[in-house]
């Protein structure tokens, strides 16, 4: 099977998320890294871009010269993703798709929900693929738990739990560390800083799980760094359309905490916890019955939690291998075997619809509102 063309947009030397996309893109020979605007600095990412293997004539300046030189290549990249600060995703999202690129674009997908409305049509007018990395949806036993709500394992599921929180922006010292200092700056972050940075990866995987979404919610943020103009943490209740009732917690200033990622859903014959930083683990209890551990890799599990697995039981996959599934699902959709798994526009539609809601929500002392984009309610 022949290789896709990928070509990557931000993500250089230095950065967070980068290397995660370039390991998973790479991981399962699915794609070859062809192109690339790696920095905001030209000269910096034509150099950074060559010494990872990209041809000269593929190593751009910026995004607009990415475009202009792809556009009419015969063997033009197949998959752009985009991995550049918040406010410049909708920009280059829009131009790719419209040239008739698939898209996998970082979160926030957008900063406004007109934005999101927008990128959302034009996916569907163009029949791209649009994307979104949330990556933690595709971990194996992520997948196990959609999987077992979706069969009845649990019965109808009452409750969703979820947080995301760290104590990684806690020191107030740091506060003006630039990889610090942009996500609670609007001009960069928008309207939101830890709820759009960490919190959606919570309230989309509530929405993964449970196979529904996210219809009404109620937020109290708080800039607990007094410098800041957004918010280092925020308590989200929700509910989803069929009724489950819904809590969430995230923060970046909970020192002491590393990761801090994790979900328990309760329904009525059982319940179940996934925690990122035991990734390969679901934990597991029917009712009137023994708590279990379901390892990754073990037999019995669901088709999509085996599918997306690589190594034995016992042995770990990591972050990146949940970026490389993102990657997988890409790839069997460009070549025409899309999978029901794969986070779409619609889906970063619906978490920059929560984010405003929420912020609204903040401001009105945690009054309840709708919480749908206004092109699905």
């Amino acid at each position: 099977m022949a290789k896709l063309n990928w070509g990557m947009i931000g993500g250089g030397q230095g950065s967070q998320i980068g290397p995660a996309h370039r390991l998973g893109a790479l991981a399962d020979g699915h794609f070859t890294l062809a192109a690339g605007a790696l920095d905001h600095r030209p000269d910096v990412g034509r150099a950074y871009a060559q010494s990872l293997g990209v041809a000269p004539d593929r190593a751009y300046g910026d995004w607009t010269e990415m475009l202009a030189g792809e556009r009419g290549r015969a063997d033009r990249v197949d998959l752009v993703t985009v991995a550049t600060p918040n406010a410049t995703h909708f920009e280059i999202t829009k131009a790719f798709l419209e040239a008739g690129f698939h898209v996998l674009c970082e979160k926030p997908m957008t900063v406004t929900v007109e934005e999101g409305e927008e990128i959302v049509r034009i996916a569907e007018k163009t029949g791209k693929i649009c994307a979104v990395n949330y990556c933690y949806s595709a971990y194996p036993m992520v997948r196990q738990a959609r999987a077992m709500v979706r069969a009845g394992d649990i019965g109808r599921v009452r409750l969703v739990v979820t947080n995301f929180s760290h104590g990684h922006h806690g020191d107030a010292t740091d506060a003006e560390n630039p990889r610090v200092r942009w996500r609670y700056d609007p001009a960069m972050a928008g309207v939101s800083g830890q709820f759009a940075d960490c919190g959606i990866h919570a309230l989309h995987m509530a929405s993964f799980i449970c196979d529904d979404e996210v219809e009404k919610l109620s937020a109290d943020f708080a800039s607990t760094i007094s410098s800041r103009v957004l918010e280092d943490d925020a308590m989200v209740n929700f509910r989803l359309s069929r009724g489950t009732v819904g809590r969430l917690w995230t923060s970046s200033v909970a020192i002491g905490r590393q990761h801090g990622f994790d979900i328990q859903v309760f329904g009525e014959t059982g319940g179940f916890r996934w925690a990122s930083e035991q990734p390969n683990q679901l934990i597991y209890t029917p009712v009137g019955g023994r708590t279990q551990i379901i390892e990754k890799g073990e037999a019995g599990l669901y088709e999509e939690a085996k599918r997306l697995s690589r190594v034995a039981i016992a042995h770990p996959e990591g972050f990146p291998l949940a970026v490389a599934n993102i990657y997988c699902d890409i790839a069997d959709a460009i070549r025409g075997e899309a999978r029901d798994g794969l986070p779409t526009a619609a889906s970063g539609l619906r978490s920059m619809a929560a984010v405003h809601t929420a912020v609204a929500s903040a401001k009105a002392g945690g009054a309840w509102m709708d919480a749908r984009p206004p092109m699905f309610r």
